[in-house]
């Protein structure tokens, strides 16, 4: 079978699951719709602003579109939120205090948000008394609603942080079902405090987020999903009122809150982003479905299964060696419209505990909403593919990374 043909029984068997993803795309794209519709956006709203920004009506305007759109009471959008570590880390902060307690239930969290957590003499959680304890995921890879109920029925906790996305691990990410029946089982504890959802990479991934199943907030970064491949940084935070004050507070100081933050360049890009996200969103996970049903044909495990929709836009591919590994990475760089001519090479990247190799030939800087790729070197040796701002670009990669593989 050529490589054109596997493509096409790809997408024939994958012909159902698009026309889902199709839906849901509409679905998302009418609730950005309508919440650009309620907020009244205008022209004067990607005016840019200087100084303190006080009565800046685009940073305000774009808050309450994300709000609006993800079920939720409040959100600040910054581009002052770096990443989506850092976003994570505002929050983190904003909501906690020395003495607090944080249940994660999810698992390890990402490499680079441990230093947060864990880091000693750095300003983390643990330097300031905070206490971050972990639930491990069942064998199957979920969260266990009854260690969660027990846990948090033996002892007191502040905040339950939950990580959507599988992160570096080779394993399913979390639905947002899932996410909800781990929101439900800690109020049936008892539980009273935050409810604290990493949402990385699952933004309009599904119809409903994690605000609209129990989460009191969520956080992201708009080079992922949210910023639809045209917010150049930035991050969002988004929830109860109450929870997102207290970061806005940490975000500037307690004294203004959300009350100042200036952009000289202006919001049109975070605006215009967010209302393509939904379509562009679709095109990545069509993409990713594409090459883990080709890659299933040629006998590569791959998570999750190509049978049924993902929970985010990330596709883990196992491969045998780190050579292997290292020529797939390499592949995805080669069809990048940006520094598609560039040999990569693993190197220590801030927050990582090994090295990491990287394909990333975005528009904007490290966006995996554009088709980009990336690895620890270490075993099991994993390949993390995720991006891809149109499914065509995607279907060309995919065309060129299989010529590769089959020689």
């Amino acid at each position: 079978m050529t490589v054109e043909e596997q493509i096409a029984a790809a997408e024939h068997t994958l012909a159902p699951m698009f026309e889902r993803i199709d839906k849901i795309a509409l679905f998302n794209q009418e609730k950005v719709l309508k919440a650009f519709r309620e907020e009244r956006i205008a022209l004067r709203h990607f005016v840019p602003t200087t100084g303190y920004g006080y009565g800046d009506e685009g940073r305000e305007s774009l808050g309450k579109v994300y709000a609006r759109a993800f079920g939720a009471e409040r959100a600040v959008v910054s581009p002052a939120l770096l990443s989506g570590t850092h976003a994570l880390t505002v929050a983190l902060f904003g909501v906690l205090r020395p003495g607090m307690r944080v249940l994660c239930v999810s698992g390890t969290p990402y490499d680079t948000i441990r230093g947060v957590i864990h880091g000693k003499g750095n300003g983390s959680l643990a330097d300031f008394n905070i206490a971050f304890e972990e639930l491990a995921l069942g064998a199957d890879g979920k969260m266990q609603l009854s260690a969660i109920r027990g846990a948090l029925s033996e002892r007191k906790y502040d905040m339950v942080y939950i990580q959507r996305s599988r992160g570096y691990e080779l394993r399913d990410s979390f639905t947002v079902d899932e996410i909800g029946a781990a929101c439900a089982a800690a109020r049936e504890s008892g539980f009273a405090g935050c409810i604290f959802v990493d949402n990385c990479y699952g933004e309009f991934v599904e119809t409903r987020e994690p605000t609209e199943v129990g989460a009191d907030l969520i956080v992201g970064s708009l080079i992922k999903n949210p910023g639809g491949g045209l917010a150049p940084t930035g991050g969002y935070i988004a929830g109860g009122a109450k929870y997102v004050e207290m970061c806005e507070n940490r975000l500037t100081a307690p004294s203004v809150g959300g009350e100042v933050g200036s952009y000289a360049y202006g919001y049109q890009l975070y605006f215009q982003g967010f209302f393509l996200a939904p379509h562009v969103v679709a095109q990545a996970v069509k993409g990713a479905l594409l090459i883990g049903k080709c890659m299933a044909q040629l006998g590569y495990e791959n998570y999750p299964s190509v049978d049924r929709l993902p929970p985010d836009i990330t596709r883990a591919v196992r491969f045998e060696t780190e050579r292997q590994l290292t020529d797939f990475i390499q592949s995805v760089q080669d069809v990048s419209p940006v520094d598609s001519f560039v040999t990569l090479e693993a190197w220590d990247m801030p927050g990582y505990d090994c090295k990491v190799i990287m394909a990333a030939g975005t528009f904007n800087s490290g966006a995996s909403i554009e088709l980009s790729a990336d690895a620890p070197i270490r075993k099991p040796y994993v390949a993390y593919f995720q991006g891809g701002l149109t499914y065509e670009h995607c279907k060309i990669a995919v065309r060129e990374i299989l010529k590769k593989l089959v020689g």
